[in-house]
């Protein structure tokens, strides 16, 4: 029998007999899933008109962190919303912020900071690591990464950041003896001349007196700098272009900010790369601890070392201030916790008078602490990426590239989802290895490539400042009762002044 009648004949008689599996093909070729995203054009969000008013009526922009929390209960995770010309999309929920950080490839890009760059182009300064993009910012931070990012080199800096911590008591003492009740007034203040002087002594190996009785007005004026310079980058960001011309003040006040730190910078930098030239003009070894000499050696211009030590000096600053002062204040509200530290850190001490970064390493309780503070009060409430090579999914939608995309830390890590009590200063949430958290519900220094590349130099200063200051002073409210609101600026600052008492242990 030929055999297509053989096959016909068996198809016959599989037919009589199962005719229920006859009447559909056996093997159907897979159906196409055709996977749609939902557009930018279909994300909720408030019209331009509202945000504007809630950014301009309603002090919003020094309140951008809890507008992240009311837009999540709002809009859900993913929103939309324009700051001024710049549309942006907000996203607020762990999984989505990791969905993102995972496709930001192999030079990301943390947000245009359009004001910064304007500034630089009219001027003529050179970016650095906080403003550069691509191979150049890549370059700055493979640099400055083998000195800053490696445990063991960051270690070396202990013996310099223990001198400046030496200062700051001396001041913290010097300060609290000024008032019958040994209160220091505004100690976001007094921490971020000692945030100046840790990291000037970082990047120079050099004291510029910022802890001595008599603050030099230069440095009094660097420091007020930076202030203005973060009030008017969030207003000059907010400001279409066409603007500066009709109301020429915020942009020529952030222009004069950022000359008087370029200035400020290069003096030092000068002054210390004039003294290494003459100790070899001298025959003299020269050996270097600081990161000026090290980015000097690796042959970059002089141009792009100014921009960088001031990028990296007005970085340092606000870190040191913001979490030392956040630390205390809640400390001083939780004795109990407070009380707990000071035995933590008498009985790892034992008699001996300074730490050292292995000391601190056996600090979990320390290290809780700043943690909670961090979680808090996030230095960077909204961090933000720009993926300019492809378009990406988060969640149920298609972000086209070039978006610029807001991820709201401060509302991931203030959500009951997450963390129970949200609000409230619980250390030991980080103690407990069977309360797992959310990796991506609070990341106070970044992720990734684009992650704080000063995190391990900043937390040993944190540390250090903290076991000292603990083990001379046990820290109370200037009031009881007393409570002090976080605000934007930039940054997420103290809305007020934090009073503390500094009691003799």
């Amino acid at each position: 029998m030929p055999q297509t009648l053989k096959l016909a004949s068996r198809a016959s008689l599989l037919s009589r007999c199962f005719p229920e599996l006859w009447a559909e093909p056996l093997f159907k070729s897979p159906a196409k899933v055709i996977k749609t995203h939902k557009t930018l054009e279909e994300m909720p969000g408030p019209s331009a008109l509202s945000f504007i008013t809630d950014l301009f009526c309603k002090k919003g922009l020094s309140r951008l962190h809890e507008l992240q929390i009311e837009g999540k209960a709002k809009y859900g995770p993913v929103w939309k919303a324009s700051f001024g010309p710049i549309l942006t999309v907000h996203v607020a929920d762990p999984s989505l912020i990791e969905q993102v950080l995972r496709q930001e490839g192999k030079h990301p890009s943390r947000s245009d900071l359009c004001s910064w760059k304007d500034y630089r182009m009219c001027r003529g300064h050179s970016y650095g690591l906080l403003t550069a993009e691509g191979e150049e910012w890549q370059k700055i931070r493979s640099i400055l990464g083998k000195h800053m990012l490696k445990p063991k080199e960051v270690e070396s800096y202990t013996g310099t950041l223990n001198d400046v911590v030496s200062d700051l008591v001396r001041r913290l003492e010097r300060q609290r003896n000024l008032h019958e009740q040994q209160v220091v007034k505004n100690v976001a203040d007094e921490f971020y001349k000692f945030g100046l002087e840790g990291i000037s002594s970082v990047l120079f190996e050099s004291r510029i007196g910022c802890l001595e009785p008599e603050v030099p007005k230069e440095t009094e004026t660097f420091i007020s700098s930076i202030n203005t310079m973060f009030v008017m980058t969030l207003l000059t960001m907010a400001m279409p272009k066409f603007l500066h011309r009709i109301f020429p003040k915020p942009w020529e006040k952030f222009c004069e900010s950022w000359d008087y730190m370029f200035e400020f910078a290069k003096g030092h930098i000068d002054k210390r790369m004039a003294e290494v030239s003459e100790k070899v003009l001298q025959g003299e070894k020269v050996e270097g601890k600081y990161l000026t000499y090290y980015l000097a050696q690796e042959k970059l211009s002089m141009k792009s070392i100014y921009g960088n030590v001031t990028e990296l000096l007005l970085a340092g600053v606000d870190t040191i201030s913001s979490t030392l002062s956040w630390s205390l204040y809640e400390l001083s509200r939780h004795p109990e916790v407070q009380a707990a530290l000071h035995k933590e850190i008498s009985t790892v001490m034992k008699e001996k008078p300074i730490p050292s970064a292995a000391d601190v390493a056996q600090m979990p309780l320390l290290k809780a602490v700043v943690k909670e503070a961090l979680r808090l009060y996030p230095v960077i409430p909204g961090n933000a990426r720009v993926i300019a090579d492809r378009d990406i999914q988060v969640g149920d939608y298609l972000i086209p590239k070039k978006t610029l995309i807001t991820l709201c830390h401060y509302a991931t890590s203030r959500d009951e989802k997450y963390f129970t009590n949200p609000n409230s200063f619980q250390p030991e949430r980080w103690l407990h290895k069977d309360e797992a958290h959310h990796p991506y519900a609070s990341i106070p220094f970044g992720f990734g490539k684009r992650s704080c590349i000063g995190r391990r130099i900043a937390e040993l200063e944190v540390y250090l400042a903290l076991t000292r200051i603990l083990t001379h002073f046990e820290v109370k409210p200037e009031h009881e009762g007393q409570s002090v609101k976080p605000m934007t600026r930039t940054l997420l600052v103290p809305e007020g002044e934090i009073n503390l008492q500094f009691l003799s242990r």
